[in-house]
């Protein structure tokens, strides 16, 4: 995969990372369960590690982080975490478990690829640590929505 390719390819990964933090962000704001609260605070706070990671890669290369991220995103993912949870609990964790799932599917896809075509070992390590954690978010949304289906 070439230069431009690879940045192109990370700064998806930045919006997507960036629509999530203000995503989980509104959403605890508008949660009234303090766990949940901060629960979507801590994700929140994971993802702005995501962004942040993902942001000094992409300067490392040579890049720089979508700009498009930073306007749109505190925008799309304020709104989107309002809407949804204005549908409740149950439905905002079923959308967050979609989204979270697009992402480990994408991020899986990018360092299989990586994996054969790039030598950056730094980078790989850490587009698995952020599937981690997006696998970690997954469980607990997963766990949190049969908690509530079983009361």
């Amino acid at each position: 995969m070439d230069r431009e390719k690879l940045i192109s390819k990370l700064n998806w990964f930045f919006n997507l990372e960036l629509n999530q933090v203000d995503l989980y962000t509104s959403q605890s704001r508008h949660s009234r369960d303090p766990y949940v609260k901060i629960a979507f605070e801590r994700i929140a706070y994971i993802e702005q590690q995501h962004v942040d990671n993902i942001a000094d890669k992409i300067k490392e290369l040579g890049g720089k982080p979508s700009k498009i991220g930073d306007v749109l995103a505190p925008i799309l993912g304020g709104a989107a975490g309002t809407v949804i949870s204005a549908a409740g609990l149950s439905n905002v964790l079923r959308a967050n478990i979609l989204i979270e799932k697009k992402a480990m599917k994408d991020y899986k896809a990018l360092i299989h690829s990586l994996k054969r075509t790039y030598g950056d070992i730094e980078l790989v390590r850490l587009l698995q640590n952020n599937l981690f954690d997006e696998d970690l978010h997954t469980a607990w949304f997963q766990r949190k929505l049969a908690s509530i289906k079983n009361k």
